[in-house]
């Protein structure tokens, strides 16, 4: 322990380790897809935090663990943001900062066995707190939300319905905490085994009472991926014969990937003319999105767009929510060099004001997000409170083809199914591609990203609203609240003020004294 320690005293080796360990998580996610691994991977940098030999340097341990999970989670925009990569994980990674330090203050050397008592329910509220900053659009959204590694685990998914990925977050981080206490805090190890069994416990409570879809009919949508093709117009050419052999087999949706049609349809009448030839041959209406040029209005949108038999229906949708840097450059006057180190937007995308529920002729009700939007949770909730019995990603993840982005994104689309009881397709250009029944549970096969195919999937409608659309982020507001509670007893506590007793006067020695002469002691 001791050559350990010495080790680790210098501050670049212990920041560099540090880093490797905030890592460790990524390996949960697609590709590697090690689901079981999220619940261990943060005890080796816990044990670190713990270890550290003041708060201020668990506060920089934090930084540079989050660090380091930010750049493993995003690593495959390196080729596209170059240095630019790392700064953004160099940003958000001080999010963690405030975590680590929470981490030694209750569990560092010397604390109360108290404290760790208070952590199985104060770290995993910090760290949800640190995904719900991370969250907003503008620091590059929930990309990476450490619950969303468990897309593929049935009882998560079912505790995804009662408080979103939020409360799966919350589960992965309190098991890692009491299996650390566990293994390191003797005296609390009681309360660590009490921790783990209420996570256990609780997850069989939801898999068994959680209310469960109900499965009333089923429709057929179907699914075209282009594959990698170079060009507005040769991508519509190949999109629309793969459409055409879709005709004859009865389905109730055609969709297209983000980006599918490169103009405007006000200014192409003959794309218009082409899509609405498409709907007559397969029976029903295509769902494009367009990515061009308004002709009504200044700048360029991403829009899903509706065409039926007659073109366009005028239901439309244009993205609300822009990837940072990939479709705009946030305070584009300081960041604006960010275009000359990579493939940053070089023109700010519009954005869209609201959502929409679009009818589809058939009676169906579905509700499109274009790409990014797939990552946030209360965007496919609102669809869903909305009367959106289908929800549609429309996704194009073809600049990184050959890392993990594409399998990461194709993920997120069974915890939006399971968090609302309803279906999601996500179609793309170049895979993958997916649809999840309201279950969150796979429905067919994932056209991956070396296909090029059209697909027609049976897809089960269900009826009923989930606790997560009826409550919405509870366990946030929760986190919220723990958190603050904690921090206004933290400062009553050293508000208060602090009275000593009096410190008792040493005894005086009995003296004996012997009339007529001074006093003296006996002997």
């Amino acid at each position: 322990m001791k050559t350990i320690s010495r080790w680790l005293a210098s501050p670049w080796r212990r920041s560099a380790i540090a880093a490797a360990l905030g890592a460790l998580p990524v390996l949960a996610f697609p590709q590697p897809s090690l689901w079981w691994f999220a619940y261990v991977a943060l005890i080796p940098w816990i044990a670190l935090l713990r270890g550290a030999p003041t708060g201020r340097r668990a506060a920089h341990d934090g930084w540079w663990g989050g660090f380091g999970f930010m750049l493993a989670m995003h690593h495959w925009l390196l080729p596209n943001l170059h240095v630019f990569t790392f700064v953004i994980a160099a940003l958000l990674g001080a999010l963690w900062a405030p975590w680590g330090w929470l981490v030694h203050r209750l569990l560092g050397a010397g604390q109360a066995p108290a404290r760790a008592t208070a952590a199985l329910v104060l770290l995993p509220s910090g760290w949800l707190l640190i995904e719900l900053v991370r969250s907003w659009q503008g620091l590059g959204g929930p990309w990476g939300v450490l619950g969303a590694s468990q897309w593929d685990v049935g009882p998560a998914l079912r505790l995804a319905s009662v408080g979103g990925v939020w409360l799966v977050s919350y589960l992965v981080v309190a098991v890692n905490v009491a299996l650390a206490v566990l293994l390191t805090e003797r005296a609390a190890r009681v309360p660590a085994v009490v921790g783990l069994t209420a996570a256990a416990v609780g997850t069989s409570a939801a898999w068994m009472w959680a209310p469960r879809p109900h499965v009333d009919d089923r429709v057929r949508i179907a699914v075209v991926q282009p594959g990698v093709v170079k060009g507005p117009d040769a991508r519509f050419d190949r999109e629309e014969r793969l459409t055409r052999e879709l005709a004859g087999q009865d389905v109730d949706l055609v969709v297209w990937g983000e980006s599918s049609v490169g103009f405007d349809l006000a200014d192409r009448p003959d794309l218009s003319r082409r899509l609405a030839a498409l709907s007559r041959e397969t029976g029903t209406e295509v769902l494009v999105n367009v990515d061009a040029r308004r002709s009504d209005r200044p700048g360029i949108y991403k829009s899903s767009v509706l065409v039926g038999p007659d073109g366009p229906t005028g239901d439309r949708y244009d993205k609300m929510r822009l990837v940072p840097f990939g479709e705009y450059i946030p305070l584009r006057s300081m960041l604006g060099w960010a275009t000359s180190v990579g493939k940053a937007a070089a023109e700010d995308r519009r954005q869209g004001t609201e959502q929409v529920v679009m009818d589809v002729g058939n009676g169906l009700r579905v509700g499109p997000m274009v790409c990014f939007e797939s990552a946030f949770a209360d965007m496919s909730r609102h669809l869903a409170d909305d009367g959106a019995e289908v929800l549609i990603a429309q996704s194009a993840t073809s600049t990184f083809q050959q890392s993990w982005a594409p399998e990461q994104h194709a993920s997120l689309a069974a915890l939006r199914a399971a968090e609302t009881g309803r279906p999601m397709v996500h179609a793309t250009l170049t895979g993958v591609s997916a649809v999840y029944g309201p279950d969150g549970q796979r429905v067919g096969s994932w056209l991956g990203t070396s296909t090029g195919a059209s697909a027609v999937f049976e897809v089960p409608l269900a009826d009923g609203v989930t606790p997560y659309v009826r409550f919405g982020d509870w366990p946030l507001h929760a986190a919220v609240l723990i958190v603050a509670l904690w921090c206004l007893g933290e400062a009553t506590r050293g508000l208060r003020p602090r009275f000593r007793r009096p410190a008792p006067e040493p005894p005086v020695p009995p003296a004996h004294t012997v009339r007529g002469s001074q006093a003296r002691p006996w002997r």
